[in-house]
C-alpha cells in the first residue's frame, strides 16, 4: 500500500477510489403551480408521455441548478426551485443506468408569470397547466406516482423517497 501521509499519493489513492464508484444519472424536475393549483407540464418531442418541468443533471452540477438551467433553456422561466418534494431510485432498464429523480417545489406561478411562459427549445413542443387527474393521465404511470408523492409532500415536513424497480 502507498504512503497515504504522502500527499500526492493520498490523492492518487482517492482518485483511485472515485474512479471505480458507481455513477448515478440524475433527473430534476421541479412543480410548478398556476393560482387555480393546476400544474404545469411539458409535451417532450422525444418521449411518449407529458413530463414535468425539468431535465437531466449535467456533470458537476446540482440537482438544483438543473432545474433553473432546464427552465430557463426549455421555457424561459426563472425559477427559485424550494425544498425537495419526492425522490426516487429507479433501477437501470432498457439501455439506461439506473437513476436518482428528485421533485422541487417550484410554488404557484401568478398570472405576469405564466404570461412570459413560452417554449425556448426544440425538445419541447408545447406546455399546458392541467388538473391533478389530467396531469395524472398524460404522465408515464412512474411520473405519476412521483407526482402523487410530491403533492401530498406540500403540506408535510418530510418528502418521500422511493424505490422502483423498472421491468
Amino acid at each position: 500500500m502507498a504512503d497515504l501521509t504522502d500527499d500526492a499519493a493520498r490523492f492518487a489513492y482517492l482518485a483511485e477510489g472515485n474512479a471505480k464508484q458507481a455513477r448515478k444519472r440524475v433527473a430534476a424536475d421541479v412543480l410548478l403551480r398556476d393560482e387555480l393549483n393546476k400544474i404545469l407540464l411539458v409535451n417532450p418531442t422525444y418521449k411518449d408521455y407529458w413530463d414535468l418541468p425539468g431535465g437531466m443533471v449535467e456533470n458537476n452540477e446540482s440537482p438544483r441548478q438543473a432545474v433553473v438551467r432546464e427552465l430557463g433553456e426549455e421555457l424561459g422561466v426563472d425559477v427559485v426551485p424550494g425544498r425537495v418534494l419526492a425522490v426516487d431510485w429507479i433501477s437501470a432498464h432498457g439501455p439506461w443506468d439506473d437513476q436518482l429523480a428528485f421533485i422541487f417545489d417550484g410554488g404557484i406561478l401568478d398570472s405576469a408569470r405564466i404570461k412570459r411562459i413560452r417554449v425556448v427549445d426544440a425538445e419541447i413542443s408545447e406546455f399546458m397547466f392541467a388538473d391533478y387527474s389530467e396531469a395524472v393521465n398524460r404522465l408515464r404511470p412512474d411520473m405519476a406516482e412521483r407526482l402523487q408523492r410530491a403533492m401530498e409532500s406540500l403540506g408535510g415536513s418530510e418528502f418521500p423517497y422511493s424505490e422502483t424497480e423498472v421491468r
